[in-house]
C-alpha cells in the first residue's frame, strides 16, 4: 500500500515530450477528459506499454483503471483535441476535429520512436459537433482486435494500449455500456489536418505543419531543397505500400475519408473495417457506403484521390508559379499507379511463393496473378484459405485447395502454370529442397487466421451484453498468432456461414 501511495503521488511514469502541444499552437484545443463514476480496466497491453517505455508495474489495477479512464492523468500530460477538415465520401467538410478524442501526450521510446498516447471516448471536446463524446465497450474492444490483428500481420496501424469500462451508459440506438480506449499512434496528423488550413488560405500554417511533419516523420528530408515536394512523394510511397498490404490480406478499411488517412502512412480508424471472406473486388461491409466508394477493389484509386487532395494544399509550397507547382504535383500524383503496382506485385509475388526474377517473360506477375484472382472471384473462394492452401500445394498437399473450388479442372490448369513458374524460380535460386522451402516461405506471408467477422461480432457481443471477456481474450490470442495452424486454433480459421456474410454490415462505432 505504501508503494502504491508513493506511485500515485508521482503520477505517473510516462516520459512525455509533447512536441505538438509545444510547437503547434492554433492546431488544437486544450481540453480535459470527463471523469467517470466507476472505471474498470478491461484490457491492458503490457508488452506495448513496455515497448513505449511505460513502467506500469508499480500500479494496481484500480489505479490503472483511474488512469486509463481519464480520472487521473500523468503529471506532464497536456490533453489536446486536434482540429482538421476532410472529404467524407467525396464531400468536403471544412470543420471537423477530434470530437471525442484527446491526445494526452507523446512518448519517445529507447529507439527514438515518437508516439501519441490518445484517449477515445473520454467526453466532448470543442469539436464534438453535437455528439456526446463517449464510446461504447463493443467498438473500443473492436479497435483492440483489429489493431492487434494488423500488427501481427505486419501492417502499420494504431494499436490499443488499454480499454476501460466507465461504469456509465451511452445512448445510441440502444443503451450500451460506456468505455474509454487508450490508443497509440505514430501521430494523428492526417491529410485532413492540412486541408483545414489550406481551405482557409492559411499558407503559413500549412508550411508550419509541413515543417513539423517532416521533422517528426521524415527527418531525412529536412535539408532537401524541394522538401515539400519530397514530403508529398514520401507520403505517397508509404500510402501505396500500406494499401498494397491491405489488399494482400483482404482488408477493407471501409471509410477512407481524407480525415482518416494518416500522414505517417499507417492504418487509422477501425470503425466500419472488415476482412473479406469470399474474394470479391466489389466487397463492401460499411452500412453507410451505399455506392461502394470504399470497396476492396477501389482502395488504391481512393488512396490516389486522397493524395491529390493533400497535394492541393501543398501547391503554394512547391513553387510561386501556380502552373509550375501544379505540374510538379501532378507528376508526383500520377506516379502513384506505378508505385502502388510495384508494392502490390511484390506483396503478391511473395504470397505466390516466387522469390526470383526467373522466367518473367513466361510467368509474368500480371498473367499468373490475374489468372489466380479470376479463379477466386468466379468460383467464390475464400480469399485467406485459398492462399494458405496454396502453400500446402507447394508441398504436393493439394486436397484442401481442391476442396475450395467447384471447377477443379480450371484450378488444375492454373496450377500447372504456377508449378512451371516455381520450377523456373527454383532453377534461378538453386534451391536444394525447394518444395518445403517454398511452402514455409508462403506460410510466413499467407495467414491462417484473420479477424473473421463472425468471430469479432460474437466476442464483442458477449463482452458488451454479458460482461464475458472470455471469447474476446481467446480471439485476441489467436489473432496474435495469425500464421499458426495449431489444432487448437482451427476454429478461428473457419469462414463465417454464408447466411452471416450475406447480410453482414459494419458501422462507424460512434
Amino acid at each position: 500500500m505504501q508503494n502504491e501511495q508513493a506511485a500515485r503521488k508521482t503520477l505517473m511514469a510516462f516520459p512525455f515530450d509533447n512536441s505538438f502541444a509545444r510547437h503547434m499552437s492554433g492546431y488544437y484545443a486544450r481540453c480535459q477528459p470527463e471523469s467517470c463514476s466507476d472505471p474498470e480496466l478491461l484490457y491492458l497491453n503490457r508488452p506495448l506499454a513496455e515497448a513505449l517505455g511505460l513502467d506500469l508495474k508499480a500500479y494496481s489495477t484500480g489505479t490503472l483503471a483511474q488512469l486509463f479512464s481519464g480520472n487521473l492523468l500523468p503529471e506532464e500530460a497536456e490533453p489536446i483535441a486536434q482540429v482538421y477538415a476532410g472529404h467524407q465520401f467525396g464531400a468536403f467538410n471544412p470543420q471537423l476535429g477530434d470530437g471525442r478524442a484527446l491526445i494526452i501526450g507523446e512518448v519517445v521510446s529507447d529507439r527514438g520512436d515518437r508516439s501519441d498516447i490518445c484517449f477515445k471516448g473520454s467526453g466532448r471536446t470543442p469539436f464534438a459537433r453535437g455528439g456526446d463524446g463517449k464510446a461504447a465497450i463493443g467498438p473500443m474492444l473492436r479497435e483492440v482486435l483489429i489493431g492487434e490483428a494488423l500488427h501481427a500481420l505486419g501492417v502499420p496501424g494504431t494499436r490499443a494500449l488499454a480499454v476501460t469500462a466507465t461504469g456509465e451508459d451511452v445512448y445510441r440506438e440502444t443503451v450500451l455500456p460506456g468505455s474509454v480506449l487508450t490508443r497509440v499512434a505514430t501521430s494523428h496528423i492526417r491529410i485532413g489536418t492540412f486541408q483545414y488550413f489550406g481551405a482557409r488560405g492559411q499558407i503559413d500554417r500549412v508550411k508550419k505543419l509541413a515543417d513539423y511533419t517532416i521533422a517528426r516523420h521524415y527527418p531525412e528530408l529536412v535539408n532537401e531543397p524541394d522538401r515539400y515536394l519530397a514530403l508529398l512523394r514520401a507520403v505517397l510511397q508509404g500510402t501505396a505500400a500500406l494499401v498494397a498490404q491491405w489488399m494482400g490480406i483482404g482488408f477493407i478499411h471501409g471509410v477512407m475519408n481524407t480525415d482518416n488517412m494518416s500522414i505517417a502512412a499507417e492504418t487509422i480508424d477501425y470503425g466500419p473495417c472488415a476482412f473479406m471472406e469470399r474474394f470479391d473486388p466489389n466487397a463492401v461491409f460499411s452500412s453507410i457506403d451505399h455506392q461502394g466508394r470504399y470497396a476492396y477493389g477501389n482502395q488504391p484509386v481512393i488512396a490516389q484521390w486522397n493524395l491529390a487532395r493533400l497535394a492541393e494544399t501543398l501547391l503554394p509550397l512547391f513553387s510561386r508559379d501556380t502552373q509550375e507547382a501544379t505540374n510538379l504535383a501532378t507528376e508526383v500524383i500520377e506516379s502513384f499507379p506505378g508505385v502502388y503496382q510495384d508494392a502490390f506485385h511484390t506483396t503478391m509475388w511473395a504470397k505466390l511463393g516466387l522469390r526470383s526474377q526467373a522466367g518473367q517473360n513466361r510467368c509474368t506477375q500480371e498473367s499468373l496473378l490475374a489468372g489466380w484472382l479470376k479463379l477466386l472471384r468466379t468460383q467464390r473462394v475464400d480469399f485467406t484459405l485459398a492462399w494458405r492452401s496454396l502453400a500446402d500445394a507447394a508441398e504436393g498437399q493439394s486436397t484442401t485447395l481442391h476442396s475450395l473450388f467447384s471447377d477443379r479442372a480450371a484450378l488444375d490448369g492454373w496450377l500447372r502454370k504456377w508449378q512451371d513458374c516455381c520450377e523456373l524460380d527454383d532453377s534461378e535460386r538453386g534451391s536444394r529442397d525447394p518444395a518445403p522451402d517454398r511452402a514455409e516461405a508462403m506460410r510466413a506471408v499467407n495467414p491462417f487466421i484473420i479477424a473473421r467477422n463472425h468471430r469479432v461480432e460474437h466476442a464483442l457481443q458477449t463482452a458488451s451484453e454479458d460482461g464475458d471477456l472470455g471469447p474476446f481474450n481467446d480471439l485476441l490470442a489467436a489473432l496474435q498468432r495469425p500464421y499458426n495452424a495449431y489444432p487448437g486454433l482451427a476454429e478461428y480459421g473457419e469462414p463465417a456461414p454464408e447466411s452471416f456474410t450475406a447480410s453482414y454490415r459494419t458501422f462507424c462505432g460512434t
